[in-house]
């Protein structure tokens, strides 16, 4: 059996947040808006919010302290901050650490009796409270998926909440990327193409889940050569490169990720290597690993040579990292637990296998 289920309402035009603000009227009379420390005040996205909120008589109030990879203890006070300011739904502003957390203090506050270890545990109620999401970088798509990934302090990683919690609406403008900073415009960018290698090359890929991937290839690749260097982005591009995301998000919500982005979370939490980054470091090993039809229909289609191409861009986009071989060893012996990730791939995959795919990227660097 195959099904497609995307249930968020998505308005993606230039003004989306001005033009189609008092469609948030009937989520609720008090927002709680959850941003990152600064960027949402800096690109504008903020202040829109704000604005359409006034405009149709929604009260409002500001949790700004959500951290780059959210923790479930930041999830916690803000949602005892919304339980104290009366607010009954919750607008998510920014790139995915915003738009997780804004997912899973929506369910927080529905089931406000309940602590932090509720966010992991199955078999619970996954309701919320009426969530609203604006991505301001292209690269999560978690405006249109139901995953929440979380930093769990005392596991020392990054776990997905074991809910699933999609949005109800989601305002999509390509502006909000202007004021993103080259490094994050890079690093979301090649999150959102992992996104799309990975739930194409995986056990749950379907026609549904590969039409969103082609859609958002076709689209990525527009705007390669700012990834290339050679030209500084156009509001098409930033427009582009937003709905590539979305796509990416819409098809890893049918099929899932895989190996590279399970084996990446060492990297972020251990090393503080920014996701998008991170996630690309394993990409190529993964690619390599992959069927070549596969794997030269993925390249192409985004607009590379090859998969030397691919590394070359990753490089020059995202800069280099030295990763020690102990936190390489470590990620695969996190992963091989994994018992999800593992049984999404569609190729054979043992202890070998991970080790080719954890230290290819050193391999190749070295000439190994």
């Amino acid at each position: 059996m195959t099904m497609f289920y995307m249930p968020v309402k998505v308005y993606d035009e230039p003004e989306a947040v001005l033009k189609n603000g008092s469609l948030m009227k009937k989520y609720g009379k008090k927002a709680l808006i959850v941003t990152g420390r600064s960027s949402a005040k800096k690109n504008g996205s903020y202040d829109d919010v704000c604005r359409a909120c006034d405009e149709n008589g929604i009260a409002h109030v500001l949790f700004d302290q959500v951290e780059e990879n959210p923790s479930t203890d930041t999830i916690i006070r803000a949602r005892d901050f919304a339980l104290k300011e009366g607010a009954d739904f919750v607008i998510g502003i920014g790139g995915g650490s915003p738009m997780d957390a804004a997912k899973s203090i929506a369910l927080m506050i529905r089931h406000s009796d309940k602590g932090k270890e509720y966010l992991h545990q199955e078999g619970q109620p996954g309701d919320t409270v009426p969530i609203v999401l604006v991505p301001t970088t292209c690269g999560t798509g978690s405006e249109v998926t139901a995953v929440s990934v979380l930093t769990v302090p005392e596991k020392q990683t990054k776990i997905s909440m074991k809910h699933k919690v999609f949005a109800d609406l989601a305002f999509i403008d390509g502006k909000y990327l202007a004021a993103a900073p080259a490094s994050v415009l890079c690093n979301t960018a090649f999150d959102a193409l992992t996104h799309m290698y990975e739930s194409y090359i995986n056990v749950k890929a379907s026609d549904y889940s590969r039409m969103c991937v082609h859609s958002g290839l076709v689209m990525w690749s527009r705007s390669l050569d700012i990834l290339r260097g050679n030209r500084q982005p156009s509001a098409e591009d930033l427009t582009n490169m937003m709905r590539a995301s979305m796509m990416a998000g819409m098809a890893i919500a049918l099929a899932g990720t895989v190996l590279p982005h399970g084996l990446s979370y060492s990297l972020t939490y251990k090393m503080k290597v920014p996701h998008g980054k991170a996630v690309g470091y394993f990409t190529a090993g993964y690619l390599a690993e992959a069927d070549s039809k596969d794997r030269d229909y993925l390249l192409h289609t985004a607009g590379f040579r090859d998969l030397e191409d691919f590394q070359a861009v990753l490089l020059k986009a995202c800069g280099d990292v030295e990763v020690p071989d102990e936190i390489l060893e470590g990620a695969i012996d996190e992963l091989s637990a994994n018992t999800a990730k593992l049984s999404a791939v569609p190729f054979p995959c043992d202890r070998g296998t991970l080790e080719r795919i954890a230290f290819y990227t050193k391999n190749h660097k070295s000439g190994k």
